[in-house]
């Protein structure tokens, strides 16, 4: 699995899946819209930490800067 993200889409998606973190335990956002919003949250985390997101693949998004210095 290439990497397809580059260090600042990592960090903006887990500084936005920190927020929603935060807001759904302050019940600032509750219910089904907090729920989604904290698997999105999960899944932000999750492909910040992998630096692989399987919808960039599917739109050809490259965000990561060392595999386009190689071509």
């Amino acid at each position: 699995m290439k990497t397809n993200m580059g260090k600042t889409d990592r960090i903006s998606r887990f500084i936005i899946a920190a927020i929603v973190v935060i807001l759904y335990a302050l019940n600032i956002i509750s219910g089904t819209l907090g729920i989604v919003l904290l698997v999105l949250a999960g899944v932000f985390i999750l492909t910040s930490f992998i630096s692989f997101c399987p919808l960039y693949t599917l739109f050809g998004i490259n965000t990561c800067q060392v595999h386009k210095n190689k071509k």
